[in-house]
């Protein structure tokens, strides 16, 4: 790797501390929301112990599975506690089916079930919802027609939809570089590379990147595919506190000070990997102060994307651009193209020299398909469009509209007295709703109102942290909000979530 750019400039002290000063603070969950949260877990738990002793008895059970002569049972183990009595009460409340694109409304297709959600039918109609819960943060699902269709639809008379080859075999075309050469422009970094899969593009750079006697400081709340990128790379891994630059630093300073274990030789790398939006947590990257720490300690710094490129700074140039820190002080730049740029995919942006390596070293590159050279064409386009080059302000509108959009319903949450997580200018809103069955509640009563979110719980989040994920688009118009706002208020009140305003006796 090619060390960071010395000449830009590093935040102050002075301003890092008004930084720090300023930071925003979740709402805290007081005892009695803890203790009902833990005790719905252990009812849920126990009931379904005495539903399987009592179905072992009787050899009576909906989930009775007979395995193999000679043969283990494949689901005997906690897992399958859990999907058989806790998720499948809740299971209506996930991967439901639409039939239609996803932009600012959806058709969800209704289900019905005969034996208590264990298994889901649908049933021929569907619900049109205005949808919270997708990455299209820009809007381009909805406005395809008018805005990328008529490039793409013409790129199908010059490429095959796919190329059935990797990128080092036969899989590479023009188009593929034209697109490499717009995102390294547009990020501004000096060279780019792109793969198929997002999730692929964590999980095969890292182990390409790092290795034995390497170290690998991450974020606690770091998405799976770096987790697992990293745990594939064969590199120490250590983890500080969420968006804790001092932590960070502590153990940034240990890690050189006490080098590797059992013999203290100094570290052949150290690669700090932070995202530039946290999609479970809202939570905007403290990234000035990060650089600045990696900086004074000579250590690499990875940042991941994929929620933040398209979605922040003022011409959606992402993090770096919002913090006001300089790419050439990322030495790695991740993305992806699923969110803002309707497509599928993500990127690696750094040095020439890095990017020639990874040509040569990353699986993704090696083995895995190339990607559709449509797919290429729609996020070209929508590079350009974003940029201003099609000669319109649609790019600057729909930026302006995803703030302000945002802004305006992170603050109603808060108005409703919602625990609400997360920064101002985030797309990505969640509030807290801590109770499984409040989680399931929240989610049916808003479908029948025609509003459709997504809800998260165990083990996607901690136990005692459940929660509602909203996404806001450039699409949605502020009476699809204050229809959305006017549910919330009704579903919220329903089911005694407005927590905030309990706090304050209200």
């Amino acid at each position: 790797m090619t060390s960071s750019s010395e000449k830009v400039q590093i935040p102050t002290r002075k301003a890092i501390k008004k930084l720090q000063s300023t930071e925003h603070k979740d709402p805290e969950i007081s005892l009695i929301i803890a203790y009902l949260t833990y005790l719905s877990f252990l009812l849920m738990i126990m009931f379904g112990h005495i539903r399987d002793f009592f179905g072992a008895i009787t050899g009576i059970s909906r989930y009775k599975v007979t395995p193999k002569k000679g043969y283990a049972n494949l689901f005997k183990s906690w897992e399958s506690f859990f999907t058989r009595r806790l998720f499948h009460r809740l299971q209506d409340c996930w991967n439901r089916p639409i039939c239609s694109n996803p932009g600012a409304y959806i058709d969800v297709m209704e289900r019905t079930s005969s034996d208590g959600s264990c298994t889901l039918q649908t049933n021929g109609s569907y619900l049109r919802c205005l949808n919270l819960g997708s990455y299209n943060y820009l809007g381009f699902a909805d406005d395809w027609k008018n805005t990328c269709s008529k490039a793409v639809l013409a790129s199908l008379q010059q490429w095959p939809i796919g190329l059935s080859s990797s990128r080092m075999d036969l899989g590479t075309v023009t188009v593929h570089e034209e697109l490499e050469q717009c995102i390294a422009s547009f990020i501004g970094k000096e060279a780019a590379m792109i793969y198929a899969m997002g999730y692929g593009t964590n999980g095969s750079t890292i182990p390409a990147l790092m290795g034995s006697e390497c170290l690998i400081i991450s974020d606690s709340l770091n998405h799976t595919s770096i987790v697992n990128g990293a745990r594939a790379s064969a590199s120490m891994i250590r983890v500080f506190q969420h968006n804790k630059p001092a932590l960070l630093e502590e153990l940034l300073l240990e890690a050189i000070v006490e080098g590797q274990p059992r013999h203290h030789r100094p570290w052949k790398k150290i690669l700090v990997m932070v995202e530039g939006i946290y999609s479970m947590e809202g939570e905007i990257c403290r990234l000035a102060e990060i650089v600045e720490i990696c900086k004074r300690y000579k250590a690499y710094i990875y940042v991941d994307e994929a929620h933040s490129i398209g979605a922040l700074g003022e011409t959606g140039r992402g993090i770096c651009e919002y913090c006001n820190v300089d790419p050439a002080d990322i030495d790695i730049l991740m993305g992806t193209f699923t969110k803002s740029f309707s497509g599928m995919g993500g990127y690696i942006a750094s040095s020439k020299e890095i990017i020639d390596y990874l040509r040569s070293q990353s699986s993704g590159n090696l083995y895995h398909n190339s990607m559709s050279p449509i797919i290429c064409q729609q996020i070209i386009t929508a590079l350009k469009i974003i940029k201003g080059e099609d000669g319109t302000e649609l790019g600057k509108r729909k930026l302006t509209s995803l703030v302000s959009n945002s802004n305006y319903f992170r603050g109603e949450m808060k108005r409703l007295g919602l625990h609400v997580y997360g920064n101002e200018d985030s797309p990505i809103i969640p509030v807290l709703i801590y109770q499984p069955g409040k989680l399931a509640a929240f989610s049916r009563e808003c479908l029948k109102r025609g509003l459709a979110v997504v809800v998260v719980g165990f083990p996607a989040t901690s136990v005692i942290l459940t929660r509602v994920r909203f996404c806001i688009s450039a699409a949605h118009t502020r009476q699809d909000l204050e229809f959305a706002v006017k549910v919330i208020e009704e579903v919220s009140s329903l089911i005694c979530i407005r927590y905030a305003l309990t706090t304050l006796g209200n």
